[in-house]
């Protein structure tokens, strides 16, 4: 006996490919969908070599990667001296207003009933 053979739509192949490359174990996915291992890996090279209707996916360059990383410990060091700026900001803002009479009272007034 041999088996039917299946048309697949596109849909459902760029469905398969895509877990595929999420999952990176296409024997996996393909016991999940009832495909042949095989046939699962044409499918991932077909869409890689952009013939299932979808661009070549492509690794993103060194160079890009080196600016992107650049860019990223840029941010990084932002990020620190801006977080450094507001905790300056606070101790001059604690410096420069302290709490109001009214408030260091009743900060008083509890503490003493807390200890009484």
């Amino acid at each position: 006996m041999y088996m039917k053979r299946r048309n697949h739509s596109k849909e459902c192949k760029l469905q398969v490919v895509k877990e595929a490359l999420e999952v990176g174990n296409k024997a996996l996915v393909a016991r999940r969908y009832e495909l042949s291992p095989n046939l699962v890996q044409r499918w991932v090279k077909a869409y890689e070599e952009g013939q299932l209707g979808q661009e070549i996916v492509s690794s993103p360059s060194s160079a890009e990667i080196k600016r992107l990383e650049e860019e990223n410990e840029q941010l990084k060091k932002l990020l620190g001296e801006k977080d450094l700026e507001i905790a300056i900001l606070r101790d001059w803002i604690k410096k420069k207003n302290p709490p109001s009479i009214k408030y260091q009272f009743s900060r008083f007034f509890f503490e003493f009933l807390r200890f009484s």
